[in-house]
Parts: C-alpha cells; sequence; structure tokens
C-alpha cells in the first residue's frame, strides 16, 4: 500500500530527526552513554527502516500508471 504525501513527510522529519540524534552523539565520549553500541544500533535500525519505507512505498499520487 502507498504511503500518503502527510505519511511521507511525517516519516522524513522522524527519520531526519534520529540523523541529528546520531550526529549529536558523535560529540559525546561513548564511555560515557550507558549501552552506547545499543543506542547507535537502534538509531541505525531506526534510521534503515523509515528509508526503506520511503523506498518500497510509492506516493499515492504516483501509483497510477500509464
Amino acid at each position: 500500500m502507498a504511503l500518503t504525501k502527510l505519511e511521507r513527510e511525517v516519516i522524513t522529519d522522524s527519520m531526519l530527526k534520529i540523523q541529528s540524534i546520531q550526529t549529536s552523539l558523535n560529540h559525546i565520549d561513548d564511555a560515557k552513554l550507558i549501552n552506547a553500541d545499543e543506542i547507535h544500533s537502534c538509531l541505525k535500525s531506526a534510521n534503515k527502516s523509515f528509508r526503506t519505507a520511503l523506498k518500497d512505498s510509492p506516493a499515492e499520487n504516483k501509483r497510477i500508471n500509464r
């Protein structure tokens, strides 16, 4: 099922927030974070899932075949 324009915008916004968090965490020593590896893994997985959702689901208005 295709994503609506609003759904694509929400996913894109969330993806950008995750990327912002990843960039912010690059400035913090992992030794100062509990479970830093798990945090990085979770963020990477979430980012990948959002990208896949956007790639695999065409926008509703692009579904019309000509």
